[in-house]
């Protein structure tokens, strides 16, 4: 795993307005996680983004993170997606998508919405398959001893 290094912007106003659109990231991803049509992994990765040049202490957290640090550091390391991930996303995907598609009562956004799904599967489905020794992505570097406050970005 490969977490990149903190680049702080020098601009305050610019580094709060990535900060909040790092937290909103956050919640979008993770409302990602229990909506199927709502992407997790982008979400997260731009949080990551967000935080990278926010707040250090955030980054690190988000990194490390039990759960989200996952989906972000699968994909910084560039090895790939767990086969059982990919497998689960599919098969969710496709029963939502088509569940959507037939209670839709427009044939061209039944259409629109299979079209969608096809292309993210076709995308899933080229992508890497990780490999189960590389189940556990490596934690990411500690976060230097520096300490925060909590009311504003790093």
């Amino acid at each position: 795993m490969s977490a990149r290094p903190y680049k702080a912007v020098a601009n305050p106003v610019l580094r709060w307005a990535l900060f909040i659109c790092g937290w909103l990231a956050v919640v979008l991803g993770v409302a990602g996680i229990f909506l199927p049509l709502l992407p997790t992994t982008p979400f997260l990765l731009l949080a990551a983004a967000c935080f990278l040049r926010s707040s250090e202490r955030f980054y690190h957290w988000l990194l490390g993170h039990p759960r989200l640090g996952n989906y972000v550091n699968y994909y910084l390391d560039g090895e790939g997606i767990p086969a059982r991930a990919r497998t689960y996303t599919l098969c969710l995907l496709w029963a939502t998508i088509l569940i959507s598609a037939a209670l839709v009562k427009s044939w061209p956004l039944g259409l629109m919405l299979v079209a969608i799904a096809s292309a993210v599967s076709l995308y899933l489905l080229r992508m890497k398959t990780r490999p189960a020794s590389l189940s556990q992505p490596a934690p990411p570097p500690a976060s230097p001893a520096k300490t925060p406050t909590a009311e504003t970005p790093d």
